[in-house]
């Protein structure tokens, strides 16, 4: 394998059986898979963000989970760089990487390359820390939506890293980051793939997310919250602010019931997979396979097909 043998990528809206599709397939082809998930990324979050457990990695590995703590910056351009280090790796030994996750961002930006933004500032970050110290993040929130409302519009004000990202391009370069996103456009691949998007029927999908939930409670969702908290990582971190830790926080502060945490985590877990569904019909709508069944049929054929070259 060199590097025009295509990188199979296996994508679809959260709960929708990925994992479970690559796994099938594992104990034959020697595969090895790449998590493109934003939130796999976290050391000590593992019950929320579905990691595989030490017993499934020995089965099958899985890379780029568990690389940063939750209190650190990990972004698309890192992981970028990551991937491609792993991939580079993996087929070095003679294995098939696979990447698989629901990150739309992370897979279009290692497919399409990153928009060429500048570079970070130390400067400019430092000055926007301070005055975020002074005024709090939605201060320079509402500075960004002036400046750029297209990017403002995309996160919420407490989304510290992508606020302070924003602007500092602003301030450097005078430019917008959606005007760089708009101008890359996302349209010419740097490499060969094969994409399969898994789109399950919506009611099943929104089962199986309230099954998830109720099973995340179970296996001990609420003392990780508990221990996070406990290591000194506040509630306003950006990866605590995700699905089901920010909701566990608030039945732990007593905001909450555990029925009604559990039942805001469901339907805030079934209104984001509703978003990665518009999201991927229009990335991905003739890669988009509704059965798992022919999903795992056409995945094999990808796999022999690359395995024989």
């Amino acid at each position: 394998m060199d590097r025009q043998t295509p990188l199979i990528i296996i994508t679809g809206p959260t709960c929708s059986g990925k994992t479970r599709l690559v796994f099938g397939l594992a104990k034959k082809y020697p595969l090895e898979v790449i998590s493109a998930d934003s939130m796999q990324v976290y050391r000590y979050m593992d019950i929320a963000t579905a990691k595989p457990s030490q017993d499934e990695c020995n089965v099958l590995p899985h890379h780029l989970i568990d690389v940063v703590n939750p209190d650190e910056e990990f972004n698309a351009g890192m992981f970028v760089s990551m991937a491609q280090q792993k991939i580079a790796e993996i087929r070095s030994r003679k294995k098939l990487p696979v990447v698989v996750g629901g990150t739309g961002l992370y897979i279009k930006s290692l497919v399409y390359g990153l928009s060429p933004a500048p570079e970070r500032s130390n400067k400019h970050r430092a000055a926007l820390k301070m005055v975020a110290q002074r005024h709090g993040f939605a201060y320079l929130w509402n500075i960004l939506k002036r400046l750029d409302p297209d990017s403002a519009n995309k996160i919420n004000a407490a989304d510290a890293p992508r606020i302070i990202r924003y602007l500092e391009i602003i301030f450097l370069t005078g430019r917008s980051a959606s005007s760089f996103h708009k101008s890359h456009g996302f349209v010419h691949p740097v490499i060969s793939t094969k994409t399969l998007c898994l789109m399950p029927d919506r009611e099943q999908l929104y089962t199986q997310i309230n099954q998830r939930v109720e099973r995340m409670i179970e296996h001990g969702l609420v003392e990780e919250t508990q221990k996070l908290l406990q290591m000194g990582y506040h509630q306003s971190l950006r990866s605590m602010q995700t699905l089901a830790y920010r909701h566990v926080v608030d039945y732990l502060t007593q905001k909450l019931s555990l029925e009604e945490t559990i039942s805001i985590i469901q339907r805030d877990t079934r209104r984001y997979a509703k978003r990665q569904i518009t999201w991927f019909a229009r990335m991905y709508s003739e890669e988009a396979i509704p059965d798992s069944g022919d999903a795992g049929a056409l995945l094999k054929s990808w796999v022999d097909g690359i395995l024989s070259e």
